[in-house]
């Protein structure tokens, strides 16, 4: 990386016959979605397993349970998903990312009812069916859509990946809700089942995706593969924990942190970077909440023949690598 100035904070542009100078091209890990095999890094191939991550992985396949991930922020919890999806060749991953307001229905379809009664009202004259000789059925399936856990419990002959990120920051029920829908892999539309029509077509969470729920029941004929993330914030119900395979992810070592920045950036065999690394781990070891992204950050802008002069880079380096708060 070279460290250029492009901003100047002059608030004056170029001048006439300057071109404004091209900014540069992001780092790898910040590709846009789906340019990633563009950018030559693809996460899924840099992405470096810690010693047991495998055969957790491989448990939760075996047994057909969803994988429970816990440890900081940052250490590439949710990365392990889209590597297994992609050596199984399991298509687009599909992610749920929990908040405090998430519930298990929004998670499984979302019906709008008021866009449906607008429907209908532009269907209708005083009252009556328009019969201007096009049809105006009442097709619900337009007002269905599937969540991302409603999407991965679609039939099919490969399963579903999905990751459900940050299951720690739920409603305390929300757990225990979806134990029922884990253990019998399907649901019911019920607003569908009410139907008149026995076969509706909704959309998907994937983009342009469709599928036909047949009596408003969706019944997957494989498990999905699930990762929930947690950041060890609060405790989970014994049950829950129960129908999981549980890994918490281990402190990091300097091996372990060169090996993930090597991954992503190639030959980092220079002093600036093992300074960089060396005062990372000392952060998390002094009990610091920070992330490995930081650190790819840091190495990546203050790297190199033409990074800032020392104390540049010791005020970005700081600013760079500054605590997250509560871990």
């Amino acid at each position: 990386m070279s460290w250029t100035p492009y901003y100047r904070g002059t608030g004056v542009p170029p001048k006439d016959g300057t071109q404004v100078p091209k900014l540069p091209a992001p780092p790898p890990w910040r590709a846009p979605a789906g340019q990633e095999a563009d950018s030559g890094k693809d996460p899924a191939t840099t992405y470096r397993p810690i010693p047991g991550l495998v055969d957790a992985v491989n448990a939760a396949l075996h047994l057909r349970r969803p994988l429970l991930l816990t440890g900081r922020a940052g250490s590439g919890k949710s990365t392990v998903i889209r590597q297994i999806a992609v050596e199984l060749g399991l298509g687009q991953v599909l992610h749920w990312h929990i908040t405090s307001r998430s519930t298990l229905a929004d998670a499984l379809y979302r019906y709008d009812a008021l866009g449906r009664i607008h429907a209908h009202n532009l269907r209708t004259v005083d009252g009556r069916i328009r019969t201007d000789g096009e049809d105006h059925g009442d097709d619900i399936g337009e007002f269905v859509q599937l969540g991302p856990l409603g999407t991965a419990l679609l039939p099919g002959g490969r399963p579903r990946a999905l990751l459900i990120d940050e299951i720690d920051k739920s409603d305390l029920d929300l757990p225990s809700d979806l134990l029922d829908v884990l253990e019998r892999g399907g649901f019911e539309i019920p607003e569908l089942a009410r139907h008149h029509k026995a076969e509706i077509t909704v959309r998907t969470a994937d983009k342009d995706g469709t599928h036909v729920i047949e009596r408003g029941w969706s019944q997957c004929t494989e498990f999905p593969v699930i990762v929930l993330t947690s950041n060890g914030e609060r405790d989970f119900p014994a049950p829950f924990l129960r129908r999981c395979i549980r890994f918490d992810m281990p402190a990091l070592s300097e091996e372990t942190l060169t090996d993930i920045v090597t991954a992503h950036l190639g030959d980092i065999e220079d002093s600036i970077t093992a300074t960089l690394v060396t005062d990372f781990l000392k952060k998390l070891n002094a009990g610091e909440y920070v992330a490995i992204d930081q650190l790819l950050n840091a190495v990546y802008l203050l790297r190199g023949d033409h990074a800032p002069d020392p104390d540049q880079r010791q005020s970005l380096k700081n600013m760079l690598l500054q605590g997250l708060g509560r871990g």
